[in-house]
């Protein structure tokens, strides 16, 4: 098969479109054959040498998928030849094939297609398992989302509305805010002028957010925790502004707050297997009646990739951006 591998790591120029051996489906595995798969931030990580696959997973990068079953495993039950499905991975979504464990596969929900459902395993897994799993947002709450108008936002959004919250973002322009708007987030921030702070404790009346969802990590810490409400949720789940930084403790205690940071890639099969669970439960029904929907940027061939990854590594775009095979 053919795959984006990573001789060096390096730019976006460093993922080479190369002939690679065939993946073989494992025991509890399937294998798929990849339609589509979707560009994240931890595969530009992935491409500079900053974050290597779980010991086992495939070396190239790709953390979900949407294709169809070409081959089964010992011990796989409840899928079939033929199936259509999209797969949370740990790597070896940029590929023509890719053998996956079957908890982390998903049917495709009603009236996606193949290549439109690439953009959902991760973010869908993400946000759920961070937002609802661990910190717990309840109808009613605010929910504050750092980079709305990302992948990870713009499911975020959409989620914590279906479920009867207030949501707040950050962006940094305002075709951004607009379509965070479009998504039905309610208090629109653009972090180039405005302090976020200030703006989430106006809206909400000097309380604050109960839950905020954070990809910047180290610089925003400080404000992420003087945003928080009392009983405060922080979902810290990227480092883009660093991973160190000064936590003032007695700022938490006094609002009873929590902070808490997860990942998906390096987590073991039964988590993984779990939240993919609850998310076919929760967000797949949602998905399927029109409440939400994923949205995606563009679609560029498989083998273009290193301009898909220009694309992210500028911020340029809106929900996610696709690859195809």
């Amino acid at each position: 098969m053919r795959a984006i591998t990573i001789p060096e790591p390096g730019g976006p120029d460093a993922l080479v479109w190369a002939e690679v051996p065939d993946p073989q489906p494992a025991e509890g595995e399937v294998l798929i054959d990849v339609a589509a798969s979707a560009v994240n931030r931890a595969d530009l990580l992935q491409r500079q040498g900053f974050y290597d696959p779980p010991p086992g997973s495939s070396p190239y990068p790709g953390l979900e998928c949407a294709g169809r079953i070409t081959a089964l495993g010992p011990g796989v039950h409840g899928w079939a030849v033929g199936d259509e499905v999209c797969a949370l991975l740990a790597g070896g979504g940029y590929a023509e094939k890719v053998a996956v464990p079957a908890g982390q596969v998903l049917p495709l929900p009603d009236g996606l297609d193949l290549v439109t459902a690439a953009a959902l395993p991760e973010v869908a897994c993400t946000v759920w398992s961070n937002v609802f799993m661990i910190a717990h947002l309840r109808p009613g709450e605010t929910l504050l989302v750092h980079g709305g108008s990302s992948g990870i936002g713009t499911m975020a959004i959409q989620l914590a509305k279906a479920v009867g919250a207030r949501v707040a973002v950050t962006a940094g322009s305002a075709e951004k805010l607009a379509r965070c708007a479009e998504l039905g987030a309610d208090v629109l921030i653009d972090y180039h002028q405005q302090d976020f702070v200030a703006e989430v404790r106006e809206a909400t009346d000097g309380k604050g957010a109960d839950v905020i969802l954070d990809i910047v990590g180290a610089k925003y810490l400080e404000r992420n925790v003087k945003a928080l409400a009392v009983n405060g949720r922080l979902a810290i789940i990227g480092m883009q502004g660093g991973v160190k930084a000064e936590l003032n403790i007695g700022a938490l205690l006094a609002k009873r707050a929590a902070i808490t940071a997860a990942g998906l890639r390096a987590r073991p099969l039964q988590e993984k297997a779990a939240i993919v669970a609850a998310v076919r439960e929760h967000v797949w029904p949602l998905i399927g009646n029109g409440q939400v929907r994923p949205v995606v940027d563009r679609t560029l061939p498989m083998a273009d990739a290193a301009e898909a990854h220009r694309v992210v590594d500028a911020s340029s775009h809106v929900g996610k951006v696709i690859l195809t095979v």
